[in-house]
């Protein structure tokens, strides 16, 4: 069988942080999860240590040592996974903005569809977003066009952080190089992924904002991504050194 895994970033999350995990565990297919824990303030990592002695073999934890970035916790993650022999690997957020029953749509696009990365999409089919203002909506979606337009990069949502990757994808991707922190490094890591010959797919889904705990979003994100994407597009992208 395949193994899986389930990258969570979490920051502040006690209140959905069980609930997440069980709902992956509930799924068919023998999904593991790796929490990736910045030094929440709010017992969240507790939880997580209390569920690992339920699910020994399927749950681990990485404590760092305050709010170090999102893209850094996926990259602490994504070594951590390869390392272990993962052979697919899942960034899903830990506040059911996602939904865990989309993961095997995701992970078929990439064992039977053919898909080196496959984007769970709010944009592939119209816009696909519960509970956001329409400000956001706005922003989100014209970022992604901005996007796409700037970097020659087909992709409709080019901000999502719902996916699947097949090993090779971030084994070749020089994962010490990734410049973007935030948000952007959703971009970024998308972009190596194109430039470097893989294939993309996207899987429409509905994006549900949070219903707990507390938006990490600000300006500052987007401010990042906004410039990070005109340097981007000056970059060569090449594949890490064996």
């Amino acid at each position: 069988m395949d193994k899986k895994i389930v990258i969570i970033p979490t920051y502040n999350e006690k209140e959905n942080i069980e609930k997440i995990i069980r709902a992956v565990f509930a799924l068919d297919g023998e999904y593991h999860v790796i929490v990736i824990e910045d030094g929440s303030p709010d017992g969240t990592a507790s939880i997580v240590k209390r569920l690992m002695e339920e699910f020994p073999e399927r749950l681990f934890i990485i404590e760092r040592k305050g709010k170090l970035g999102l893209g850094t916790a996926y990259i602490t993650g994504f070594k951590w996974a390869v390392d272990h022999g993962y052979d697919y690997i899942f960034e899903m957020d830990a506040d059911f903005s996602h939904n865990p029953e989309d993961l095997p749509r995701l992970y078929e696009a990439c064992a039977a569809g053919g898909a080196d990365l496959a984007i769970g999409s709010r944009y592939c089919n119209g816009i696909s977003v519960i509970n956001w203002p329409i400000g956001r909506v706005i922003m989100s979606y014209y970022a992604s066009v901005y996007v796409r337009t700037v970097l020659g990069m087909k992709v409709y949502d080019t901000t999502a952080g719902f996916k699947c990757y097949k090993r090779k994808v971030l084994e070749t991707i020089d994962l010490d190089n990734v410049q973007m922190k935030g948000y952007g490094f959703q971009i970024e890591m998308k972009y190596s992924t194109y430039k470097l010959g893989f294939k993309i797919q996207e899987v429409p889904i509905i994006f549900v904002d949070r219903k707990e705990g507390t938006s990490k979003m600000s300006s500052g994100i987007f401010g990042e991504a906004f410039w990070g994407v005109m340097k981007l597009k000056m970059r060569k992208i090449k594949p890490r050194k064996i």
